[in-house]
């Protein structure tokens, strides 16, 4: 059998964006197998200021970088529109996520991109969409996160002053909403030969994916199950996935557990004793082996409460190969997040540290459109291009 080749090998991609949103998106597409080619402008991607710095290349930028190629182009220079039309050309996929009017204003909306290349499959990731009432206001995730609620809700369920979440996953389920508009704009292209423009708003992505929206939509938040709770045991703290009151019911039918509670005891009171109960028996739990064989028995999904700096410990983590070390560009190596798609019949992957800013300047100009040197030369001192 011949060695597995990845899905996206072949495909072409431009990657204005910064931040998560869009380079999440673009680190999947290069992940699958795409020539990703990151367009960064001359004051670098904020990103560069955040995370552990090894050879010049911080961890936030990197883990959402990792294999691309990249180009640093100043386009408000004169020249740079004409170079970015002539990379659009050869491009199958462009990616931004600017504010909706920046692209048009630097003469590379859609439609300029069209004109040049009518197959080009144009991604647009914002806030709140192109063309609403909203367009114009900048977002970041928990710009986003309190918009529609998850802020409110995460306060009102656990009873807690209003903060925001501790991931960015408005960003990322734009991202990959994203993606799943781009790969089906290709099937697409496939048959009609033509490409479109995608606009994903962070909000619409975020209202689509929430499974709990329901509740608020119908006031019935009354209806759903009992949250999950944390327990401490003698190995450390578990979340139980399970309904207290069936929790308490396998502790008393199945492990031996007393209920000293009576019918005529105030309900508060009846909860109260219950629940010191149950912590009290988890407490004598003394081991994670003994956690999980008692788990087992009651046939309860359970999970450690992990502190995140120990998630390759993790043992699903650890045999999938869900973090991988790849080259630090230091002499050494770096841990990264490794992509989640496994394929039977292709492979996918990080497939590099990330790139410098301009650091393949020449190299993609040359592979993309075969641009001479003295030509890059002649953009370089015109300050259409630029490098660390």
């Amino acid at each position: 059998m011949s060695e597995l080749g990845y899905p996206l090998e072949g495909l072409k991609v431009l990657d204005f964006s910064r931040v998560l949103a869009g380079p999440f998106a673009g680190r999947m597409l290069c992940d699958l197998g795409a020539d990703v080619v990151k367009i960064e402008p001359p004051d670098g991607d904020v990103t560069r200021l955040w995370g552990a710095v090894v050879a010049n290349v911080p961890g936030y930028y990197h883990q959402q970088n990792a294999g691309k190629r990249n180009i640093c182009v100043d386009l408000r220079a004169e020249g740079a529109r004409e170079l970015v039309l002539s990379l659009v050309k050869e491009a199958d996929i462009v990616i931004e996520n600017y504010r909706p009017d920046v692209m048009p204003r630097l003469g590379l909306g859609y439609e300029a991109l069209a004109a040049a290349n009518p197959k080009v499959i144009m991604l647009s990731i914002s806030g709140f969409g192109h063309n609403g009432p909203e367009s114009h206001r900048p977002a970041y995730a928990p710009i986003v996160h309190a918009e529609t609620g998850q802020m409110a809700r995460q306060a009102q369920r656990g009873e807690i002053p209003f903060r925001d979440l501790p991931l960015s996953v408005a960003d990322t389920n734009a991202s990959l909403h994203g993606l799943v508009g781009l790969l089906s704009a290709v099937i697409q292209r496939g048959r009609t030969g033509s490409g479109q423009h995608i606009d994903i708003a962070m909000i619409d992505a975020t209202v689509c994916t929430d499974d709990q929206i329901h509740y608020a939509l119908e006031d019935s938040e009354d209806t759903g199950p009992l949250p999950n709770h944390a327990w401490e045991t003698g190995a450390g703290p578990v979340l139980v996935s399970a309904d207290f009151r069936y929790l308490w019911h396998l502790l008393t039918t199945q492990q031996g557990v007393v209920d000293p509670t009576t019918k005529d005891m105030a309900l508060d009171d009846k909860i109260r004793i219950r629940r010191e109960i149950a912590s009290d028996y988890l407490s004598r739990l003394n081991s994670w082996d003994e956690v999980e064989a008692k788990m087992e028995e009651m046939n309860i999904a359970w999970g450690i409460v992990r502190d995140p700096i120990d998630i390759r410990e993790q043992a699903t983590v650890r045999a999938r190969g869900a973090i991988v070390d790849i080259d630090n560009r230091a002499g050494g190596t770096r841990p990264i997040t490794q992509s989640p798609y496994r394929f039977s019949g292709a492979k996918s992957g990080v497939r590099g540290p990330a790139p410098h800013r301009g650091e393949h300047n020449k190299e993609v100009l040359t592979e993309w459109i075969g641009t001479a040197e003295f030509e890059i030369d002649g953009l370089i001192a015109a300050g259409v291009l630029q490098a660390e």
